[in-house]
């Protein structure tokens, strides 16, 4: 599992032109599942990212997180994320898990997410989805699960 996390001031999807998750201040994740990922995986990836540290404390150092700032969390399924790019021009999207497989590995950690964090917002799996965010800071990382 890839998670790419960027630190925002809002974040929101629309699919068919209807907003079906939305946050204020917080963190969107994209997240990609490849062939071989495990349900063992999303508690430690989903527990990692809601302790994960990037927000500023009082000295501007990032050491608060989305427990500690009660901050939203948007769950973005992409499944571009695993994609092959190291040859040619065109990615090759054959490191990612099939959807059938994917999608209950998705949904398990929106469960998990759920279960640590109360401001949890998610993305439609599978669905063309128009993603609005503005990076705060900006901030981006990529956690492995």
């Amino acid at each position: 599992m890839i998670a790419l996390l960027q630190r925002v001031s809002h974040g929101s999807v629309f699919v068919d032109g209807v907003a079906v998750g939305q946050i204020g201040q917080g963190v969107v994740l994209f997240l990609g599942i490849e062939k071989g990922d495990t349900a063992q995986q999303v508690g430690k990836l989903a527990e990692r990212v809601i302790s994960y540290r990037l927000f500023a404390d009082g000295d501007g150092k990032m050491n608060n997180s989305l427990q500690d700032t009660a901050g939203g969390l948007l769950i973005v399924p992409q499944f571009t994320l695993v994609a092959d790019t190291g040859q040619g021009l065109r990615p090759g999207f054959e490191p990612a898990a099939a959807p059938a497989d994917a999608e209950p590995l998705f949904d398990a950690f929106v469960e998990a997410a759920r279960a640590l964090h109360g401001q949890v917002a998610v993305g439609s799996f599978g669905a063309d989805m128009q993603v609005n965010l503005t990076n705060d800071g900006p901030v981006t990382f990529i956690l492995n699960g």
